[in-house]
């Protein structure tokens, strides 16, 4: 068998007046600087990984490899992190100029993708229902959601309480199914809220559940089986929505005759 290597020149002995050099030191890459952009960053790989009872300053910082000191010159406290995390969700979150013949379909369209921006990281809904809106940075998003309920006519104390009720909905709807994600995700095993909960099989056993009930005491459980339970989530989501917006239009003014 032939060796390759005896194919390959050998280097030749060095020059009488070749000087000596010193072996090239390695060169460290270079660390990427600090920023509240990347802090921000790795708060939501650890959030998702480990959930808000885990997220710690110390976990952020490990997660950077850096001392927990260097965090605080571009975050101030856990909260004041949390409270960018919330803030960040808004970043690509926009809401047209209201239109009063489209305002019902405006809404549904910004309360699923604020379900949408909820459920893109996990326990994110827990942050959200702990901040109040009301900074400098979200004032515009509270301003244009008013605006699309004030100009399809609605009366300022009920255009007032419908923001306050749509994030409501919206964020202890997202709240349940991050329960739900996480408790399937202990059964499993898996340890992570990332699981999905099978929701057709668990709506087919509590719709066989109310079926069984006894008529005498349960007529109503029992009629409505069928229907007491979705297997999907998105359709009671939706069906909740409608819901509250068929609610709010009842407070429009009539048309005049």
């Amino acid at each position: 068998m032939n060796d390759p290597a005896a194919d390959v020149p050998a280097l030749p002995p060095p020059s009488p007046w070749e000087r000596e050099r010193p072996a090239r030191a390695r060169v460290a890459p270079a660390r990427e600087p600090l920023s509240r952009e990347r802090v921000v960053d790795a708060a939501f790989t650890v959030l998702d990984r480990q959930g808000l009872d885990g997220l710690s300053m110390r976990q952020v910082a490990t997660e950077l490899g850096t001392a927990v000191s260097a965090l605080y010159a571009h975050v101030s406290s856990k909260d004041d992190l949390l409270e960018l995390m919330y803030t960040r969700l808004f970043d690509s979150f926009e809401i047209p100029e209201p239109d009063p013949g489209r305002w019902r379909e405006q809404v549904r369209d910004y309360a699923r993708a604020w379900r949408h921006c909820l459920r893109s990281h996990r326990d994110m809904a827990r942050i959200s229902m702990a901040h109040v809106p009301f900074t400098a940075e979200l004032l515009p998003h509270v301003e244009a959601l008013l605006a699309v309920f004030r100009t399809a006519g609605l009366p300022d104390r009920v255009a007032a309480e419908a923001g306050d009720l749509l994030s409501t909905y919206i964020e202890g709807f997202v709240l349940e199914e991050g329960m739900w994600q996480d408790r399937a995700a202990l059964h499993s095993g898996e340890g992570s809220s990332l699981a999905r909960p099978d929701w057709r099989e668990m709506a087919g056993e509590m719709q066989n559940y109310f079926a069984s009930l006894p008529a005498e005491d349960f007529p109503h459980l029992r009629a409505m089986a069928g229907v007491m339970v979705t297997d999907s989530s998105d359709e009671r989501f939706d069906t909740g929505l409608e819901i509250i917006l068929r609610g709010l239009a009842t407070y429009l003014p009539s048309p005049p005759v």
